[in-house]
């Protein structure tokens, strides 16, 4: 296919945030210089309590393209649904249609110089890819650094990057814990491709780890295991992952915390995810995925899928 450049990339960040202050500069320096750096960010100052909403206000006043909109205090960080809802309050303030792409952008983390550019390029080349990303890393104690371990079938909620006419096609984020990875499979059973990279010029440092919280980090796998459950995963492929994550940091409490999380939903009889098909098609993935591995199980449902929903370019 050809690499050349689409009529057009500007592309949108909104970055929900509170109390961002230890890791927001990284971020702000990092996106402000990216090769090519974003046509509008909001950021969305979800009720900080700490210097945040100095730094931002500092930012701002040197770069046009930031726009700050803030939200009263809920008293608490707010995670799952509250970032959501913090995201469609950022989006809300902008003309979306304005932009080919989209991306919800955290505060915490560290981008390569180049990261937007290739991600751009990448969806250019191929015009099939409906959202995808780099691979978050983050430095022990020691200093080395420790792959958050996400599958390549995934973009990642903290650099989720979008072309527009993709999440506008799935509807979006749903406002619950699992959004992340909902998205993904709403798109995928729409016929688009969703896939992150871990190549080097990809790969950012995530500042606050992946399933941390801020009670404990065994209160964010707990979450995350109830987040499987609300999406509506197969118990079977669950269990395996979370033993999966017993070999990740904090080792084998963190797996076994997850799959607490999933059980208890379970036990108590919690909703799930309203949409049946897609809960079906999860399901169908991962058990297809236990007997042949995600690669290939990801490669069969592109090869079905192939134009049978994307809309016309």
């Amino acid at each position: 296919m050809s690499s050349a450049p689409s009529a057009s990339r500007d592309y949108l960040l909104v970055s929900p945030c509170r109390n961002e202050a230890d890791y927001m500069r990284r971020t702000l320096d990092s996106v402000l210089g990216q090769s090519v750096p974003p046509a509008r960010w909001v950021i969305v100052d979800d009720g900080s309590t700490d210097e945040t909403p100095q730094i931002l206000a500092e930012y701002a006043a040197g770069h046009p393209i930031i726009q700050i909109v803030s939200k009263p205090d809920r008293g608490h960080r707010a995670v799952g649904p509250g970032v959501i809802e913090a995201f469609y309050h950022g989006l809300d303030q902008v003309e979306m249609a304005d932009y080919p792409y989209l991306c919800k952008l955290d505060l915490d983390l560290d981008l390569p110089p180049r990261y937007f550019e290739i991600l751009m390029q990448r969806m250019e080349e191929n015009p099939r890819i409906g959202s995808c990303s780099g691979k978050p890393w983050f430095r022990s104690a020691s200093g080395g650094w420790i792959s958050e371990k996400c599958g390549d079938e995934m973009s990642v909620g903290m650099t989720k990057f979008y072309r527009r006419s993709c999440f506008e096609q799935i509807g979006g984020f749903v406002r619950e814990v699992m959004w992340d990875a909902i998205d993904c499979h709403k798109a995928r059973q729409l016929g688009w491709v969703v896939v992150s990279w871990n190549d080097e010029e990809l790969r950012f440092e995530h500042l606050r780890p992946m399933g941390s919280s801020q009670k404990s980090v065994f209160t964010g796998r707990r979450r995350h295991g109830f987040g499987q459950y609300y999406m509506g995963s197969d118990p079977a492929y669950f269990i395996a992952t979370g033993l999966y994550r017993m070999a990740h940091p904090p080792y084998v409490l963190g797996g076994l915390a997850t799959i607490q999380g999933y059980l208890g939903a379970w036990w108590r009889g919690e909703k799930q995810h309203e949409d049946a098909e897609l809960r079906r098609f999860i399901r169908d993935y991962q058990r297809r995925a236990l007997r042949v591995g995600k690669s290939r199980a990801v490669a069969e449902i592109e090869a079905r899928q192939v134009g049978q929903h994307l809309p016309p370019p």
